[in-house]
């Protein structure tokens, strides 16, 4: 998939769990529903850091540059090291390492580290850089051109501080889910996974397929392309993705957030 679905999927998803929670009678504040939205968001962009030519990889300059260019290495290498005979040769690392459950998992699981160990510093870096991936990838067409980067950086800043605040305030969930003292700011990395599961369950969707289940075999390959029959796979960028599923992913995040809020 390209990012504008990835990003519309990632916050569908999450406004999904707030529909869910609200369901079981545990509904989320809305503080937490909006940020774990646009947390989810832009974390369903991250998998592609191992794609050059990816959302991600321009989002932060020269950094997510240099930065890419390392992941794609890295995942390469974890490729090469892990591979068994039935899987293919590769020329690079992308859709491998960074598109699995267990990268998933660790990311989210590095994210609440960071957010209960670290100070409000800490929790305005991680909002930060998902709002910019947020932004980027739901308004792609506006955001297109090194000369929009600037722009983007200080609207996902005056985001993040205000988003910071208004969860600090007692009752509008710094402590959701996770009330044990110094727990503050724990859910954070459950949007962090969902966002990047999704990722992978879109990309398993398109011709290619994708590795979610490494590193546990399924037969003769370690990295098995998970995905459909191929001829319900579609190619990213199609107008399947652009026609029939964004719109249904727009839909399907109104209801959620919709039920989310006990509006319906």
């Amino acid at each position: 998939m390209m990012g504008p679905a990835h990003s519309l999927s990632g916050a569908a998803a999450w406004l999904g769990v707030g529909a869910a929670a609200a369901a079981a009678g545990h509904p989320m504040p809305w503080p937490v529903l909006l940020v774990g939205a646009l947390i989810c968001a832009g974390a369903a962009l991250a998998p592609d850091l191992d794609h050059k030519a990816a959302t991600i990889s321009r989002s932060f300059g020269p950094v997510s540059r240099w930065l890419c260019e390392i992941v794609d290495k890295l995942s390469y290498a974890v490729y090469k090291a892990t591979k068994k005979q039935g899987d293919p040769r590769r020329s690079g690392g992308h859709r491998t390492l960074t598109h699995t459950w267990l990268w998933a998992v660790l990311i989210g699981a590095g994210t609440s580290v960071v957010a209960i160990t670290s100070d409000r510093w800490g929790v305005l870096a991680i909002l930060f850089v998902h709002m910019v991936l947020a932004i980027e990838g739901l308004l792609w067409r506006a955001t297109r051109g090194s000369s929009s980067e600037v722009l983007v950086w200080l609207l996902a800043a005056t985001t993040a501080w205000i988003l910071a605040g208004v969860l600090d305030k007692p009752g509008n969930g710094a402590d959701w889910l996770f009330t044990a003292p110094g727990q503050e700011y724990l859910w954070l990395g459950l949007p962090v996974v969902l966002g990047a599961i999704v990722h992978d369950i879109g990309d398993a969707l398109t011709v290619s397929g994708c590795p979610i289940l490494w590193p546990i075999p399924v037969g003769r390959k370690r990295w098995y392309p998970i995905g459909p029959p191929k001829a319900m796979r579609f190619r990213a960028g199609s107008w399947v993705e652009l026609k029939v599923l964004m719109p249904v992913f727009m839909l399907l995040g109104g209801v959620g957030c919709a039920a989310a809020l006990n509006v319906i």
